[in-house]
């Protein structure tokens, strides 16, 4: 198993557990979801998003999850990228971020004309796009797998 595997270390699959061997079977999805988060939230180069305000971003969609093991990763991430300043910009990436989790089909240009007019360029807005529909994935991926813990525990 990966030192570095996110969902591995937030359920605490231990090597040579049925879980793992189970995840080792699917070893390409496993190591593209563990790059997916790390390229989403704190990518070598952030681009014209910062790690603040991508973990921000995370932590939001995570507490509407309600995993309370994603959401303290996300929290522990934030305070140390810390917390993206109050203004127009933060509060414009939260409303995306709801309407993207909640109504994706009410996204139109005008919502992207807004992200560009705070200094984002279209791949910062693909970024945080698909960052806000990542972490969900990631919650169903720790409901399910949790499920499968406790029902090998019972």
């Amino acid at each position: 198993m990966a030192e570095d595997d996110l969902i591995e270390r937030l359920l605490g699959i231990e090597p040579g557990s049925p879980l793992a061997a189970l995840r080792l079977q699917r070893e390409a999805i496993r190591r593209h979801a563990q790059g997916a988060w790390r390229e989403l939230v704190l990518p070598e180069a952030p681009g014209g998003v910062s790690h603040a305000e991508r973990a921000a971003l995370a932590l939001f969609v995570a507490q509407r999850g309600g995993d309370a093991a994603l959401i303290a990763e996300c929290r522990t991430i934030l305070a140390t990228t810390g917390t993206p300043p109050a203004g127009p910009r933060t509060e414009l990436l939260m409303r995306y971020a709801e309407m993207v989790a909640e109504a994706p089909e009410r996204c139109g240009q005008a919502d992207i004309d807004a992200l560009a007019a705070q200094g984002m360029s279209p791949q910062d807005i693909v970024a945080v796009t698909q960052l806000i529909a990542f972490v969900p994935f990631q919650i169903r991926l720790l409901a399910g797998l949790r499920a499968m813990q406790e029902e090998q525990a019972a």
